[in-house]
């Protein structure tokens, strides 16, 4: 891909021989990819915009025990609206712009995330001519690790919510009936899927700070017994859904991500 109004691309110098004003053409032209490809993705989302929301909306289902069915509750009669020919959770939109609002976000997370892999190497490229032979040995690894860890952290939430709804649900009674509005729902599976994504990237910052000589293996293992207790700790205080499936599958596997990076920092110091 090539863009002329940018500049060409041939004979480019050296990061060290680099004015400012090349190193912000090159950062323009990695910016016109990502967002190129942020758009493109974006636009695929909005096209498979009901696959997206049914795999948003399987772990509700899955609490519940059946397909998935959305009601429109606008008017005062209350019409049920089958827009999936599935039976599942009840999700209930009470605004005409629900529907736009709801489309939208599920857009741009859409877009941001199959163009992830697009940014993650623009991101790369940028910033390896700038980087030591020592350093570069290493950054190949470290991004496959983060990026692969972002996907099992998200996965890991995924997974984990059907436990959390049904519990959730468990805690009022069973007097209670669940009425689901969709945006508040959509939001709270992204948050956790964000959050145990950008956590599970734990082990790629402590095996880094190993690597810096900032901290070492012998006083990280030292210190385990503080770091299980702040580990419990902040998942319990930041998982959204405040509930113990989330908090203990955030917290375990950050746990064993604490011994692993211990073990990882011994090998890399040898």
């Amino acid at each position: 891909m090539s863009f002329p109004f940018i500049g060409p691309r041939q004979g480019k110098p050296s990061p060290d021989n680099m004015t400012l004003s090349q190193h912000l053409g090159e950062l323009r032209y990695r910016l016109i990819i990502c967002v190129s490809a942020f758009l493109f993705t974006t636009i695929l989302a909005i096209i498979f915009y009901e696959p997206i929301l049914h795999f948003l909306i399987r772990p509700l289902c899955e609490a519940n025990g059946s397909g998935t069915k959305l009601h429109d509750v606008a008017s005062s009669s209350g019409a049920t609206l089958n827009a999936s020919g599935r039976n599942c959770a009840n999700l209930y939109v009470t605004s005409p712009l629900d529907g736009l609002s709801l489309r939208v976000k599920i857009a741009v997370f859409g877009g941001l995330t199959f163009a992830s892999p697009v940014i993650l190497f623009q991101l790369w490229r940028f910033i390896t001519p700038g980087l030591q032979a020592r350093e570069k040995k290493y950054a190949i690894p470290f991004a496959s690790a983060a990026f692969t860890l972002f996907l099992m952290g998200a996965a890991t939430a995924y997974l984990t919510l059907p436990h959390a709804l049904g519990f959730l649900r468990s805690v009022g009674g069973p007097d209670l009936q669940q009425i689901y509005d969709p945006i508040p729902y959509l939001g709270l599976i992204l948050a956790l899927m964000a959050l145990f994504g950008i956590t599970f990237q734990f082990p790629v910052i402590l095996v880094s700070l190993e690597l810096a000589r900032v901290v070492t293996p012998s006083r990280l293992l030292h210190s385990w017994r503080w770091a299980v207790i702040l580990i419990t700790v902040v998942s319990a205080v930041f998982t959204p859904s405040s509930d113990p499936f989330s908090m203990l599958a955030l917290a375990v596997p950050l746990v064993v991500f604490y011994f692993i990076s211990i073990a990882i920092g011994k090998l890399a110091g040898r």
